[in-house]
């Protein structure tokens, strides 16, 4: 019967390949206190489906290479989408920001220029 694990993905740059990382909960055999252990394992998938953060379920199965023993079953929860804010160039234009460096630019532009 083949392993199955659940846990999230950490990398996805290499092709067809992802990172998982799998946490559980263990007990202090001595101090009976509960801590968790993280490992990382290397997964096959096919489609490149998987992006980082997803929650994903993998297998078991033959070696694939050096060190990928799993293959991706599915993929339980997508990542949220991180929202990168960029600047209009007609808005940077008109209120005199160049390259918003320094938050302080961003928020008053015309004091900036004054410090310079």
């Amino acid at each position: 019967m083949a392993k199955t694990l659940v846990g999230v993905v950490a990398s996805d740059k290499a092709d067809k390949t992802i990172v998982v990382s799998v946490a559980t909960r263990k007990t202090h055999p001595i101090y009976k206190k509960q801590y968790t252990s993280t490992k990382r394992f290397m997964a096959h998938d096919e489609q490149n489906d998987a992006r980082e953060g997803d929650k994903v379920t993998i297998s078991e199965t033959r070696p694939i290479s050096a060190r990928k023993r799993f293959t991706l079953d599915k993929v339980l929860e997508r990542a949220p989408v991180r929202h990168v804010e960029t600047v209009d160039p007609e808005v940077a234009q008109a209120t005199g920001v160049k390259e918003a460096k320094d938050e302080a630019e961003v928020e008053a532009p015309d004091k900036a220029e004054e410090e310079k």
